[in-house]
C-alpha cells in the first residue's frame, strides 16, 4: 500500500495508535471481487490529487476498473468515500455507503448494509448482514451491529452491540453476562 493512501486513512482514524491491517485488503488471487473493488478505490484516491498530466489517464483507468468491480460486486461504494484501512467486505453485494459517511479502520461490513450521510463508524466495528445505519449516528470502536438492525439518531458506545428494529443498545458488560 502506498504512503499517500496511508496518510489519507490516518486523517480518518482519530486513534493513530490503531494501525490498519492491510492484509485484510490484499488481493491474494485475481478473482476476489470485494478486495479488487477496494483496491480500485484506493488506487483512484492515491492519484486523485496528483496534478501530473499523465495522472488523468491513470485515474481514468482506475475509474473503469472501479466500475467493472462495482458491477461484479453489486456494491455502491463511491470513489470519494472516506474509508479507513483494513476494510473487510466478505460479501459486498448490496453494500451502499454514502460519500460523506466515515468508516474507521479494520471494519467488517457484510452484505446488504446501508450507511447514509453523517454517519461515523469507529474502528474494528462489525456490521451484520442487512443492517441500516441512518441519520446522525456514531458507532464507537469495537462495537457490533446485529443483522437487519436499524440504527438511527443514536450513539452506539464502544464495545456495545446494537440489535433490533429500531436498534436497542446492549452494553458490553451486559453481553458478557449473557454468554456466561
Amino acid at each position: 500500500m502506498s504512503t499517500s493512501a496511508k496518510v489519507e486513512t490516518s486523517e480518518i482514524n482519530p486513534h493513530p495508535d490503531i494501525k490498519p491491517n492491510w492484509e485484510r485488503e490484499k488481493c491474494v488471487k485475481w478473482w476476489n471481487p470485494s478486495r479488487q473493488l477496494i483496491k480500485s478505490i484506493r488506487n483512484y484516491q492515491k492519484w486523485q490529487n496528483n496534478k501530473n498530466p499523465i495522472s488523468s489517464l491513470i485515474r481514468a483507468y482506475f475509474v473503469i476498473n472501479y466500475r467493472f468491480w462495482t458491477v461484479v460486486t453489486g456494491a455502491d461504494i463511491p470513489l470519494n468515500c472516506q474509508i479507513g484501512g483494513g476494510l473487510h467486505l466478505p460479501h459486498p453485494t448490496g453494500v451502499v455507503i454514502h460519500p460523506s459517511a466515515i468508516i474507521g479502520v479494520n471494519c467488517t461490513i457484510f452484505q446488504q448494509v446501508t450507511i447514509v450521510a453523517s454517519v461515523k463508524v469507529g474502528n474494528n466495528v462489525l456490521i451484520g448482514t442487512g443492517a441500516k445505519i441512518l441519520k446522525n449516528t456514531t458507532i464507537g470502536d469495537d462495537a457490533k451491529i446485529g443483522a437487519n438492525a436499524v440504527v438511527r439518531n443514536c450513539i452506539v458506545p464502544p464495545k456495545a452491540t446494537a440489535v433490533g428494529i429500531p436498534a436497542r443498545i446492549i452494553p458490553h458488560s451486559q453481553e458478557e453476562s449473557l454468554t456466561d
